[in-house]
């Protein structure tokens, strides 16, 4: 597997009830199809070799001898290609029919796995031909001259790629035998369907598969009868879908009278990751049948260069707007219940936060605006504390006072430049020498002041860093990374943004509206070395780390995952495409590891603060890091790229 991917589709061909022979041609060109794309798993319809609707034509010995005779040719006719082939049809076995499915590849069958549970209620009579998986005890079958394993407990595996097959209504049942399938190792699970359409089934059956998949931390590629199919009272609209973990990767076009093959790249690494994390989900083998058989094959290698499946730039913010405009809504809440725990526990009536003017002040103060509302808590007991220093911009400045004034909390202005060079003075540094000393005692100068403030009005001083910068260390220790409660530690600095636009969007008030989006336009900078002749920010941040949405990137991916940079590399590559080249990824993603490993005594002692999302780096939760581990293994394997 190249980079932990399979590539695997769905197929719906072109069918023709009872007309074997057209069906498996039609077949064979989509097998063909799928293996000059690099496809190297393909699925196609239950039944597809007869047709599901064929009724008591099942009940014929000339079509269940041609529908065997068919698949004889259709493993002639793909001999040649290595690609995992499931195709269904009925098989004959133990005196009884049965509905399978045909595992094969290189024209060698690999197993024929049974239907397990029939429908057999309203449109549906399976019972009146097939019998079930669980009434026979047969192992082996012997079809187109060939002995193959038979049963519903076979799992076919390639190194770490582990397949499970289910037909239809076995998913739909309250225990699925995908469930114990994917507990005796299964991460892919193949789905033969042939499901009819009605109202609002659809979006039922999607949301099963995805389900399903997130409940077995596996994929999910179900192929389902189409055009072909329809006849006399139902009909079918050929769905193809595909998902992991529950998310959608790749659905076909419904109701399209043209056949289809749809495919994508499923994550076997990152369905492992999961697994190795959720420490319940093998718990829940105990007790089971363990008396799975598996059956080992080759899969065939791709060369995964370019990927079918969308890699966001942003996995942190939600691509749908109409999810973001919820999802935000729900991060304020969780902001704003810790936050309100705080002060309740402390019985504290005030809250100090200081504000530059910058994305993360912003963002804290409007957290704890909306928690003291929610509290019944004067806004007057928020004290906003700009503090002018070197580096401070007009443009800033007049964002932060009027922001505090807008918001009607009680604003404090308290200059750092005096007591800054008096400290300058007192330790013998050159005020002319714009060194981590005289960006550092700014902070901490701004830090003290807050503390203090908070001891005079019996208050807490609120953080206002956020998990960009916990990851990169980019906080001055004792600094501003140090707060009494730090309501923006679990929020990435790319989500921090959006945060803010949304406050603004739905702001009432215009003048808080302009200087809300004003504060999200500004370049992001620490503001500690004096401004240009211009009087614009000359300290960009992003300059100096690199960009953010690179940084948030590398840091998802390495934390919620676990990948490896070769691997966040090529995705990076595929996400930034058109606007980050192979070379500045490179150059940051080596910057993110060498000060993700070198910063993590800072991110050892951090204040409590609210886990808003699936990554965070707080110590007493999801991330215990020995703050002396070498970083050698990741910054070799960067420089390698």
């Amino acid at each position: 597997m190249d980079y932990g991917f399979v590539r695997a589709a769905a197929a719906i061909p072109n069918v023709k009830i009872a007309d074997c022979v057209f069906n498996v041609e039609h077949t064979a060109q989509l097998i063909k199809e799928a293996s000059s794309k690099g496809i190297q798993i393909v699925a196609f319809p239950e039944l597809g070799i007869t047709g599901y609707t064929c009724g008591d034509l099942f009940g014929q010995r000339l079509l269940l001898e041609e529908a065997e005779n068919n698949l004889g040719d259709l493993l002639d006719m793909t001999s040649s290609h290595s690609i995992l082939c499931v195709v269904g049809m009925p098989v004959q076995a133990d005196n009884q029919l049965f509905n399978a499915a045909i595992v094969f590849q290189h024209g060698k069958i690999l197993g024929v796995v049974p239907k397990s549970y029939l429908p057999n209620y309203k449109e549906f009579y399976e019972e009146r031909w097939f019998a079930s998986a669980h009434d026979t005890n047969c192992n082996e079958i012997c079809l187109c001259g060939q002995e193959a394993p038979f049963g519903n407990k076979l799992l076919f595996r390639s190194g770490s790629l582990v397949i499970g097959i289910e037909l239809c209504e076995d998913l739909w049942v309250p225990i699925p035998p995908s469930s114990d399938l994917c507990l005796n190792g299964a991460n892919v699970i193949i789905n033969l369907s042939a499901s009819n359409e009605l109202i609002g089934k659809h979006d039922y059956l999607k949301s099963l598969i995805k389900q399903q998949s997130a409940r077995c931390m596996s994929a999910y590629v179900y192929s389902s009868a189409g055009f072909g199919e329809s006849s006399t009272d139902v009909v079918f609209s050929g769905n193809g879908i595909i998902a992991e973990n529950g998310e959608l990767l790749a659905e076909s076009t419904r109701f399209c009278m043209d056949e289809q093959l749809i495919y994508t790249e499923i994550d076997i690494e990152r369905l492992q990751n999961d697994r190795r994390q959720n420490s319940s989900y093998m718990s829940c083998r105990t007790g089971k049948d363990n008396n799975y058989r598996t059956v080992k094959f080759e899969l065939p290698t791709t060369q995964v260069n370019l990927l079918s499946r969308k890699i966001g730039a942003y996995p942190f913010v939600p691509s749908e707007n109409e999810k973001l405009s919820s999802r935000c809504e729900e991060i304020f809440n969780i902001q704003i219940s810790g936050l309100a725990k705080r002060i309740v526990h402390t019985h504290t009536q005030s809250a100090v936060v200081g504000i530059s003017g910058g994305l993360d002040s912003t963002l804290a103060l409007l957290v704890c605006v909306k928690t003291f509302d929610r509290l019944g808590i004067s806004r007057k007991n928020i004290y906003g504390i700009t503090m002018p220093g070197f580096g401070t911009t007009d443009r800033t400045y007049r964002n932060a006072i009027g922001l505090m004034k807008f918001l009607g909390i009680s604003v404090r202005e308290i200059s750092i430049k005096d007591a800054c060079m008096q400290h300058f003075k007192d330790i013998g540094h050159d005020v002319s020498v714009h060194d981590i000393t005289y960006e550092n005692s700014q902070a901490r100068e701004r830090t003290q002041i807050l503390m203090d403030i908070a001891n005079q009005v019996n208050g807490l001083v609120i953080g206002t860093g956020d998990l960009s910068e916990l990851a990169l260390g980019w906080a001055t220790y004792n600094g501003d990374h140090m707060s009494m409660y730090g309501v923006n530690g679990s929020i990435p600095k790319t989500l921090v943004r959006y945060l803010v636009r949304w406050v603004a969007q739905n702001e009432t008030n215009d003048d808080t509206r302009k200087t809300l989006l004003d504060i999200v336009d500004t370049p992001i900078s620490p503001e500690l070395i004096p401004a240009d002749e211009h009087g614009n920010i000359k300290q960009k941040t992003e300059d100096l780390v690199g960009p953010y949405e690179l940084h948030d990137f590398f840091l998802y991916y390495f934390l919620r995952f676990g990948f490896r940079p070769r691997k966040i590399y090529f995705l990076a590559l595929h996400a930034f495409k058109g606007k980050h080249d192979s070379a500045v990824i490179q150059k940051w993603l080596y910057t993110f590891f060498r000060r993700f490993f070198s910063q993590q005594f800072k991110r050892s002692c951090l204040p409590d603060g609210p886990k808003v999302g699936s990554v965070s780096l707080s110590p007493r939760g999801d991330w215990r890091m020995p703050s002396d581990a070498s970083s050698d293994l990741w910054l070799t394997e960067c420089k390698s790229l």
